[in-house]
Protein backbone atom coordinates (compact mmCIF):
# COMPACT_ATOMS: atom_id res chain seq x y z
CA UNK A 1 0.00 0.00 0.00
CA UNK A 2 2.85 2.28 0.75
CA UNK A 3 4.42 1.46 -2.75
CA UNK A 4 1.26 1.99 -4.13
CA UNK A 5 0.85 5.32 -2.76
CA UNK A 6 4.06 6.64 -3.69
CA UNK A 7 3.48 5.95 -7.40
CA UNK A 8 0.24 8.00 -7.20
CA UNK A 9 2.08 10.91 -5.62
CA UNK A 10 4.82 10.53 -7.90
CA UNK A 11 2.15 10.28 -10.90
CA UNK A 12 -0.08 13.55 -9.37
CA UNK A 13 3.59 15.14 -9.58
CA UNK A 14 4.23 14.69 -12.48
CA UNK A 15 0.57 15.19 -14.59
CA UNK A 16 -0.26 18.19 -14.64
CA UNK A 17 -4.13 18.34 -14.47
CA UNK A 18 -4.97 20.50 -17.33
CA UNK A 19 -3.76 17.09 -19.50
CA UNK A 20 -6.08 15.17 -17.75
CA UNK A 21 -9.30 17.76 -17.42
CA UNK A 22 -12.06 17.51 -19.64
CA UNK A 23 -10.52 17.48 -23.06
CA UNK A 24 -13.70 17.40 -24.97
CA UNK A 25 -12.21 17.34 -27.95
CA UNK A 26 -8.70 16.96 -27.29
CA UNK A 27 -7.93 20.31 -29.53
CA UNK A 28 -7.71 23.56 -27.00
CA UNK A 29 -11.21 25.61 -27.37
CA UNK A 30 -9.42 28.42 -28.44
CA UNK A 31 -10.07 26.42 -31.83
CA UNK A 32 -13.99 27.36 -33.87
CA UNK A 33 -16.52 24.25 -32.83
CA UNK A 34 -18.61 25.58 -35.69
CA UNK A 35 -20.12 23.99 -38.96
CA UNK A 36 -18.21 22.68 -41.70
CA UNK A 37 -15.35 25.32 -42.18
CA UNK A 38 -13.37 24.80 -44.90
CA UNK A 39 -10.11 26.97 -43.74
CA UNK A 40 -7.60 26.71 -41.88
CA UNK A 41 -7.38 28.01 -38.63
CA UNK A 42 -4.64 28.53 -35.85
CA UNK A 43 -5.49 30.01 -32.30
CA UNK A 44 -3.49 30.66 -29.28
CA UNK A 45 -4.57 30.34 -25.03
CA UNK A 46 -3.12 32.32 -21.98
CA UNK A 47 -4.74 31.07 -18.61
CA UNK A 48 -4.55 32.58 -15.20
CA UNK A 49 -1.13 30.64 -14.86
CA UNK A 50 0.67 31.78 -17.32
CA UNK A 51 0.27 28.58 -19.43
CA UNK A 52 -0.07 28.90 -23.44
CA UNK A 53 -2.05 26.55 -25.41
CA UNK A 54 -1.02 26.94 -29.61
CA UNK A 55 -3.87 24.91 -32.06
CA UNK A 56 -4.18 24.37 -35.77
CA UNK A 57 -6.58 22.72 -38.14
CA UNK A 58 -5.94 22.07 -41.86
CA UNK A 59 -8.36 21.04 -44.42
CA UNK A 60 -7.25 18.00 -45.98
CA UNK A 61 -10.39 16.59 -47.65
CA UNK A 62 -13.89 17.46 -48.01
CA UNK A 63 -17.21 16.60 -49.04
CA UNK A 64 -21.00 18.61 -49.31
CA UNK A 65 -21.50 17.58 -45.64
CA UNK A 66 -18.17 16.70 -43.72
CA UNK A 67 -14.99 17.68 -43.94
CA UNK A 68 -11.70 16.05 -42.62
CA UNK A 69 -8.50 18.20 -41.25
CA UNK A 70 -5.28 17.44 -39.65
CA UNK A 71 -5.03 19.38 -35.78
CA UNK A 72 -1.96 20.06 -34.08
CA UNK A 73 -1.56 21.05 -30.52
CA UNK A 74 1.33 22.84 -28.24
CA UNK A 75 1.47 23.96 -24.54
CA UNK A 76 4.00 25.87 -22.83
CA UNK A 77 4.78 26.85 -18.97
CA UNK A 78 5.45 30.61 -17.86
CA UNK A 79 9.06 30.05 -19.13
CA UNK A 80 8.32 29.43 -22.69
CA UNK A 81 8.96 25.61 -22.01
CA UNK A 82 7.38 23.00 -24.16
CA UNK A 83 5.92 21.24 -22.04
CA UNK A 84 3.18 19.22 -24.36
CA UNK A 85 2.47 18.58 -28.03
CA UNK A 86 0.95 16.38 -30.26
CA UNK A 87 -1.49 16.24 -33.66
CA UNK A 88 -4.29 14.31 -34.82
CA UNK A 89 -7.27 14.30 -37.09
CA UNK A 90 -10.80 15.62 -36.78
CA UNK A 91 -13.58 14.73 -38.83
CA UNK A 92 -16.28 17.47 -38.59
CA UNK A 93 -20.50 17.39 -39.81
CA UNK A 94 -22.10 20.29 -41.52
CA UNK A 95 -24.58 19.89 -38.42
CA UNK A 96 -22.37 20.56 -35.89
CA UNK A 97 -21.27 16.68 -35.01
CA UNK A 98 -17.41 15.92 -35.01
CA UNK A 99 -15.42 12.69 -34.10
CA UNK A 100 -11.51 13.46 -33.39
CA UNK A 101 -8.39 11.04 -32.84
CA UNK A 102 -5.33 12.41 -31.47
CA UNK A 103 -1.81 11.70 -29.67
CA UNK A 104 0.44 13.53 -27.26
CA UNK A 105 3.73 13.54 -26.04
CA UNK A 106 4.03 15.35 -22.30
CA UNK A 107 7.90 15.31 -21.45
CA UNK A 108 8.60 13.35 -17.93
CA UNK A 109 5.61 11.61 -18.32
CA UNK A 110 5.08 9.72 -21.65
CA UNK A 111 2.49 9.60 -24.44
CA UNK A 112 -1.77 9.98 -24.61
CA UNK A 113 -4.15 8.97 -27.18
CA UNK A 114 -7.34 10.33 -27.02
CA UNK A 115 -11.02 9.58 -29.11
CA UNK A 116 -13.77 12.20 -28.41
CA UNK A 117 -17.15 12.70 -29.91
CA UNK A 118 -19.49 15.99 -30.43
CA UNK A 119 -22.83 15.84 -30.81
CA UNK A 120 -25.13 19.23 -31.49
CA UNK A 121 -28.42 18.96 -29.36
CA UNK A 122 -29.60 22.13 -30.23
CA UNK A 123 -28.60 24.78 -32.84
CA UNK A 124 -30.76 27.95 -32.76
CA UNK A 125 -30.21 31.67 -34.42
CA UNK A 126 -29.77 32.54 -30.29
CA UNK A 127 -29.11 28.76 -28.58
CA UNK A 128 -26.41 26.02 -29.25
CA UNK A 129 -25.43 23.21 -27.19
CA UNK A 130 -23.43 20.78 -27.65
CA UNK A 131 -22.23 17.71 -25.55
CA UNK A 132 -18.83 15.70 -25.97
CA UNK A 133 -17.41 12.78 -24.54
CA UNK A 134 -13.51 11.13 -24.81
CA UNK A 135 -11.62 8.81 -23.74
CA UNK A 136 -7.95 8.75 -23.07
CA UNK A 137 -4.98 6.08 -22.78
CA UNK A 138 -2.10 7.36 -20.46
CA UNK A 139 0.74 5.22 -21.59
CA UNK A 140 3.75 6.56 -18.60
CA UNK A 141 7.25 6.28 -19.32
CA UNK A 142 7.52 6.33 -15.46
CA UNK A 143 8.90 2.86 -14.26
CA UNK A 144 6.46 0.58 -12.91
CA UNK A 145 3.77 2.33 -13.32
CA UNK A 146 0.87 0.64 -16.40
CA UNK A 147 -1.09 2.54 -18.96
CA UNK A 148 -4.22 3.65 -17.27
CA UNK A 149 -7.32 5.55 -18.82
CA UNK A 150 -8.65 8.78 -18.38
CA UNK A 151 -12.71 9.23 -19.43
CA UNK A 152 -15.57 11.69 -19.28
CA UNK A 153 -17.56 14.10 -20.86
CA UNK A 154 -19.63 17.43 -20.27
CA UNK A 155 -22.20 20.06 -22.52
CA UNK A 156 -21.43 23.50 -23.73
CA UNK A 157 -23.45 26.01 -24.29
CA UNK A 158 -23.83 29.66 -26.49
CA UNK A 159 -25.79 32.58 -26.36
CA UNK A 160 -26.16 34.27 -30.03
CA UNK A 161 -22.36 33.70 -30.11
CA UNK A 162 -21.64 35.60 -27.09
CA UNK A 163 -22.14 34.23 -23.62
CA UNK A 164 -21.88 30.92 -23.01
CA UNK A 165 -20.87 28.45 -20.25
CA UNK A 166 -20.21 24.87 -19.70
CA UNK A 167 -19.68 21.70 -17.69
CA UNK A 168 -17.53 19.14 -17.68
CA UNK A 169 -16.04 16.03 -15.66
CA UNK A 170 -13.18 13.55 -16.04
CA UNK A 171 -12.54 10.27 -14.15
CA UNK A 172 -9.10 8.14 -14.22
CA UNK A 173 -9.69 5.17 -12.35
CA UNK A 174 -6.33 4.09 -11.57
CA UNK A 175 -5.44 7.45 -9.67
CA UNK A 176 -8.75 7.18 -7.80
CA UNK A 177 -9.37 10.60 -9.24
CA UNK A 178 -11.86 12.64 -10.51
CA UNK A 179 -11.77 16.36 -12.38
CA UNK A 180 -14.64 18.30 -12.64
CA UNK A 181 -14.98 22.19 -14.00
CA UNK A 182 -17.92 24.83 -14.55
CA UNK A 183 -16.77 27.63 -16.44
CA UNK A 184 -18.14 30.74 -18.29
CA UNK A 185 -17.77 32.22 -21.90
CA UNK A 186 -17.78 35.83 -23.13
CA UNK A 187 -16.98 36.55 -26.36
CA UNK A 188 -15.09 40.12 -26.82
CA UNK A 189 -15.52 40.54 -30.19
CA UNK A 190 -15.69 38.51 -33.65
CA UNK A 191 -15.51 38.92 -37.36
CA UNK A 192 -16.40 36.57 -40.06
CA UNK A 193 -12.22 35.29 -39.60
CA UNK A 194 -11.09 35.99 -36.01
CA UNK A 195 -12.68 35.42 -32.46
CA UNK A 196 -11.25 36.49 -28.72
CA UNK A 197 -13.16 35.75 -26.21
CA UNK A 198 -12.18 35.30 -22.07
CA UNK A 199 -13.41 32.51 -20.03
CA UNK A 200 -13.12 31.95 -16.38
CA UNK A 201 -14.50 29.41 -13.60
CA UNK A 202 -13.31 26.99 -11.72
CA UNK A 203 -12.09 23.44 -11.26
CA UNK A 204 -11.71 20.95 -8.42
CA UNK A 205 -9.84 17.21 -8.21
CA UNK A 206 -11.76 14.45 -6.16
CA UNK A 207 -9.43 11.93 -4.46
CA UNK A 208 -8.29 9.89 -1.49
CA UNK A 209 -4.31 11.20 -2.30
CA UNK A 210 -5.81 14.92 -2.52
CA UNK A 211 -7.69 14.76 0.98
CA UNK A 212 -7.86 19.01 1.06
CA UNK A 213 -9.16 19.62 -2.20
CA UNK A 214 -11.15 22.87 -2.94
CA UNK A 215 -12.36 25.17 -5.99
CA UNK A 216 -9.63 26.18 -7.89
CA UNK A 217 -10.83 30.20 -9.93
CA UNK A 218 -9.69 29.41 -13.75
CA UNK A 219 -9.63 31.88 -16.26
CA UNK A 220 -8.56 31.90 -19.97
CA UNK A 221 -8.21 34.42 -23.14
CA UNK A 222 -8.46 32.77 -26.43
CA UNK A 223 -7.95 33.88 -29.74
CA UNK A 224 -8.88 32.27 -33.00
CA UNK A 225 -7.65 32.81 -36.86
CA UNK A 226 -9.09 31.29 -39.66
CA UNK A 227 -7.27 32.02 -43.27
Amino acid sequence: MFFKTLIFAALLACINCRYILIDEDYLPELLEHSRVRRQVQVGAGLDNKGNWDLAGKVPLAKSDTNILSATGMATMDPSNKLTSYGAGVALDNINGHGLSLSGRQIPDFGKQLTAAAKLNVLNTPNHNLDANAFVTKNMPSIPNVPNFNTYGGGVDYMYKDKLGASLGAARTDFLQKTDVSAMGKLNLFKTPSSSFDFGAGATRSFSPFIPKSSWEPAFKFNFMKSF
